[in-house]
């Protein structure tokens, strides 16, 4: 396969850790999210925790350790949504958790926004901000609720774009 691997110069710090996340989301092992970046035409979700920033936890949504993977057995749904496996931001969370590191004041940056679930948990490890690459709709059409939670609380979150910044690259560069 041949494929161009543009020249990415020193990016923003919001690019820089989307993209971080986009690559996390390689690990998936439940399709469940947006068309992966990396690759074209697989789905999956990821996650970065960043504080002052430095990258302190990744996650990508898959199964418990010991646990089968949807992309081995299929998918375990109830109501619309597969509980067999994390999603990307508990994930990370968790990580955070066994490392002894704190997500106060932390950053988030995921492939998808958060869902209702993740986005309480997201308030209550401290979270000041998420950050997304595509909205997710998530079950009980509470995705737009999840935002006002969000908002509520005083979490900030905003939408952020990187292929903007690979496209102007890949512009520059010919």
């Amino acid at each position: 396969m041949d494929r161009r691997i543009p020249c990415i110069p020193r990016l923003p710090w919001d690019a820089f850790f989307m993209l971080h996340a986009h690559l996390a989301a390689t690990r998936s092992t439940c399709d469940r999210g947006p068309e992966l970046w990396f690759d074209p035409g697989r789905r999956g979700v990821g996650a970065v925790f960043v504080r002052r920033n430095r990258l302190v936890a990744s996650g990508y949504n898959g199964s418990p350790p010991g646990e089968a993977h949807c992309s081995d057995v299929g998918h375990l749904m109830i109501d619309g949504h597969c509980h067999r496996t994390l999603h990307a931001e508990e994930n990370a969370l968790i990580q955070c958790a066994l490392d002894g590191v704190s997500t106060l004041g932390a950053t988030v940056y995921t492939t998808a926004s958060p869902c209702w679930d993740c986005a309480k948990r997201l308030i209550r490890a401290g979270v000041r901000r998420v950050c997304f690459g595509a909205r997710y709709q998530s079950r009980h059409d509470l995705s737009e609720t999840a935002f006002g939670l969000l908002t509520r609380a005083g979490v900030a979150h905003e939408w952020i774009d990187v292929s903007k910044f690979i496209e102007e690259v890949e512009e520059e560069s010919d």
